[in-house]
């Protein structure tokens, strides 16, 4: 690898959202004692929200680009590398229900595609689709 190293990673402030549900869940699950589902519901609460801030520590960064090829995050923890001439298509899915705007940056290997959301990319996903052409191609 001569070239640089693109990374892309969850910000900080999502992590800290997510710890901060955890304690806030758990806070909520010690005052509904009396209250059985209260409790369950608050305690499942935050048991999610420590699993996904888990994931945040154990796997920062969810996608890198260097000369050989695309480390992308798969699964929980794991990741894959993709090389460059396994990538058929890099593009952004828009979709908009109702009020709601998503995108995701999509990554189709032809075998599997990747899936990243601003959220996992820290940046816009139409920026990072961009930033990925152009180290592919040089320009």
């Amino acid at each position: 690898m001569s070239g640089p190293v693109l990374r892309w990673r969850v910000r900080r402030e999502i992590f800290v959202l997510k710890a901060f549900a955890v304690v806030a869940f758990a806070m909520l699950a010690l005052l509904s004692v009396g209250d059985p589902r209260g409790m369950i519901l608050a305690g499942v609460g935050a048991l999610v929200a420590a699993v996904l801030a888990l994931r945040d520590v154990l796997v920062p960064v969810r996608l890198s680009a260097d000369d050989e090829g695309l480390v992308v995050v798969r699964g929980f923890a794991g990741s894959e590398r993709v090389p460059w001439s396994s990538v058929e298509r890099i593009r952004v899915d828009r979709r908009t229900r109702l009020t709601s705007r998503t995108e995701l940056l999509e990554i189709d290997t032809g075998e599997a595609i990747f899936l990243l959301s601003r959220f996992d990319l820290g940046v816009p996903c139409q920026e990072v689709a961009d930033e990925l052409r152009s180290y592919r191609t040089g320009f």
